[in-house]
């Protein structure tokens, strides 16, 4: 191993990546808990609180795109260093807003920012391992990925109950500084033989390259898809679990805890598998069968054990779904792992976008009920077309 790569140990970076995939949910969901207490604060609407959260969502969704580019025509250390001093920047803008207005920008520039760390670990990691070896060191980072995602509501309710909402915003911070001492660490993967020309000409010929790979296409809605889904249970569950059977927010958050780990389960199951393509089958119609089941339990009007249990197994194959396509598209597009990262987690997070706002529309039971069939099934379906007529790879973790 070279001197310049003699800290990349896989220790260091099983660390480092999944600090850096975490990044990402706890900046966007883990204030989720202070939106009443924030409201009053700025003294505005709770649905202008809440702008914060969209505008932070679109930063997400735009930063991997940006911080996709930059990582291959730059090298992978340079952009991390740049997102990491503009979220600390944003995180401070955040914290002494005078206005609600102020505070939404910031939370744009905080997402932006924080978009770096999640598109950026992919990047590492397809840059340094390769076939299983990269399936078994994207497992893990998805595991973490999975139980941030879900973990962050939960984790800032007990900072706001301690420290109110800014609380929140400095426990960030501090996460932020940490990730920039790593990064002082961490050592450049993508040799400068490696980097693309930076150019809008070469920009878009590399997103025509990458979208033009149909296995690659496929794994990516394979893993918006999933992200939907996951994305359609943490908008829902507060209000089933708390207004529709009646759990108070400590129990709410106890169970919320419980589902993480099925997706904790689930994302380290899937190196066991001898291909990942088997693994994405497997997840496919499992959320299916188990997507339809909740929505007819829902419906039914079934007792919670019912409904957490659906849950419980439905998150386990979402988090086999999205950590087998996710290995898939990243193994399927190796020349431009910067590009097809950011692609990917765009995707992630439009999935995310689509369905939050569409949870609340009617009854949320039987809302809820129907995005979870017509996610899966869409999933279902677009697997079965891709396997028949695509170049779907099938020996991706040999």
């Amino acid at each position: 191993m070279s001197k310049s790569h003699c800290y990349n140990s896989k220790t260091f970076l099983l660390f480092y990546l999944g600090l850096l995939s975490a990044f990402g949910p706890f900046v966007m969901d883990m204030y989720l808990p202070s939106l009443p207490s924030m409201t009053g604060y700025f003294h505005t609407s709770a649905s202008a609180v809440q702008w914060g959260l969209t505008s932070c969502m679109a930063g997400l969704a735009i930063g991997q795109l940006v911080f996709g580019m930059l990582s291959d025509a730059y090298g992978r250390r340079r952009p991390l260093f740049v997102a990491l001093c503009l979220f600390l920047l944003s995180t401070m803008g955040c914290l002494y807003a005078g206005t609600i207005g102020e505070f939404v920008v910031s939370r744009f520039v905080q997402g932006l920012a924080g978009a770096g760390g999640a598109v950026l670990s992919r990047s590492v990691a397809a840059d340094r391992y390769s076939a299983r070896e990269l399936a078994a060191v994207l497992a893990v980072v998805g595991s973490i990925n999975g139980v941030a995602t879900v973990a962050a509501p939960v984790a800032g309710g007990l900072l706001d109950a301690v420290a109110g909402w800014q609380g929140i915003f400095w426990f960030l911070f501090t996460l932020g500084l940490l990730l920039v001492g790593a990064t002082c660490r961490f050592r450049e993967t993508l040799s400068p033989s490696c980097r693309k020309p930076w150019s809008f000409r070469e920009v878009r010929a590399g997103f025509l390259s990458v979208l033009r790979n149909r296995s690659y296409v496929s794994n990516v809605m394979q893993y918006g898809l999933s992200m939907a889904l996951l994305f359609t249970y943490i908008s829902s569950a507060p209000f089933i679990m708390q207004h529709h059977f009646h759990l108070s927010p400590l129990t709410f958050s106890l169970f919320f805890g419980v589902n993480a780990l099925a997706m904790v389960g689930a994302t380290g199951l899937s190196a066991r598998f001898a291909h990942m393509a088997r693994a994405l089958h497997v997840a496919s119609r499992g959320q299916f069968i188990f997507g339809l089941s909740l929505c007819v339990a829902l419906a039914a009007g079934c007792p919670f054990w019912v409904y957490e249990l659906l849950v419980f197994v439905l998150l386990a194959a979402v988090g086999l779904g999205f950590t087998a396509s996710n290995a898939l598209a990243m193994d399927s597009e190796r020349d431009r792992a910067g590009v097809a990262s950011a692609l990917l987690g765009a995707a992630g997070f439009a999935g995310g976008v689509v369905v939050t706002p569409l949870v609340g529309l009617g009854d949320i039971l039987m809302t809820t009920g129907l995005l979870l069939v017509a996610l899966s099934m869409s999933s279902w379906l677009l697997l079965r077309r891709a396997t028949r007529f695509w170049a779907f790879p099938t020996a991706v973790g040999r």
